[in-house]
This record gives structure tokens, C-alpha cells and sequence, in this order.
């Protein structure tokens, strides 16, 4: 079975992004979710899409070369699966996309992973698992999983070790 590994991370806009531009943005979300809609408008989908695809570069987006990074090294360790990136919102490939991109390539399991950590946020608590529901709503013949919530104990021991490695 072709595995995937799909590293979600929040996403950020990039620095030279106008402000105006992520604004808006962030205005027509915040009233779509006031409204509880689930499906973006068309006028939020465009300045999204601008958005997420605004030329970026390692200055003027420090988050996306770090989560690459960490995918680099996420493939390294698990050779037999395919690692892609996505993220939450500010940057493409969105989770639709990804999640799209892995099924055309054939891939039969999608395990999504993110890099929100800690239970209580609306990213990793209830938007991915919408996305996950979404995505297996399009694609029914795939079989998608969440490595989430994190053992509350492994999440401390990086942690700590991190520390520990600067004492």
C-alpha cells in the first residue's frame, strides 16, 4: 500500500505580503465564520489563493523553509513513504491541494501530521479533522488518519531535551 505522510503546518504570509491584502483576508474569514459557513466565499477564495501564492523566499519566509526542513528530515527516517507538505492557511499547497496531489500520485494512505502540538487549538482541534472529513468525502477509496492529539509525554521530552541541550 502507498503511504504518505502529509506535514500540516500553519502557515504564515510572507513578509512582503501587503498588509492590506492579509487584512481582508482575515475579515472575510472571521465574517464566513460568524455566519458558520463552511465553504469560502468566492471573493475569500481568490485573496486566498493570492495569498498563499505570493512569491516566497528563505528571507521573506522563514516558516515555510522550516517546515520543508522538517519534512526533509521526516523523509529520511520513513524511506518507504512519500512526505508532502500543506498548510492551514497564508501558504500553498492548502490541504486540499496536497491531499489531491498525493491521490492522483497513487497513494492509498495518507496519514496527516501537524506541527500544533497542544489540544485546545482550533487549527489542529477542529479544522484539520474537517479537512481530513473532506478529504475522504472526495476521495472514499483512500484511507486517511490523524496522528493527533500528541502523547502529552513523547511532546515533553523533546521539549526537554531541547532545553536540556542548551544547559
Amino acid at each position: 500500500m502507498k503511504t504518505a505522510l502529509l506535514l500540516i503546518g500553519h502557515g504564515s504570509p510572507a513578509a512582503d505580503t501587503p498588509r492590506e491584502m492579509v487584512r481582508e483576508l482575515k475579515r472575510l474569514e472571521e465574517e464566513r465564520q460568524r455566519k458558520k459557513l463552511a465553504e469560502m466565499t468566492p471573493e475569500e477564495r481568490e485573496l486566498d489563493h493570492q495569498v498563499r501564492s505570493w512569491p516566497r523566499t528563505p528571507e521573506s519566509d522563514p516558516y515555510q523553509q522550516g517546515l520543508e526542513a522538517i519534512g526533509a528530515s521526516l523523509a529520511k527516517r520513513l524511506p518507504a513513504w512519500s512526505v508532502a507538505l500543506a498548510y492551514n492557511e497564508f501558504c500553498a499547497p492548502s490541504i486540499d491541494e496536497a491531499v489531491d496531489r498525493l491521490v492522483r500520485a497513487g497513494h492509498e494512505k495518507i496519514v496527516f501530521v501537524t506541527t500544533m502540538f497542544t489540544r485546545g487549538g482550533v487549527h489542529a482541534e477542529c479544522e484539520i479533522p474537517w479537512e481530513l472529513r473532506r478529504a475522504q468525502g472526495r476521495h472514499p477509496g483512500v484511507r486517511f488518519s490523524y496522528a493527533w492529539p500528541f502523547d502529552t509525554e513523547g511532546v515533553s521530552d523533546l521539549l526537554a531535551r531541547q532545553a536540556e541541550a542548551l544547559a
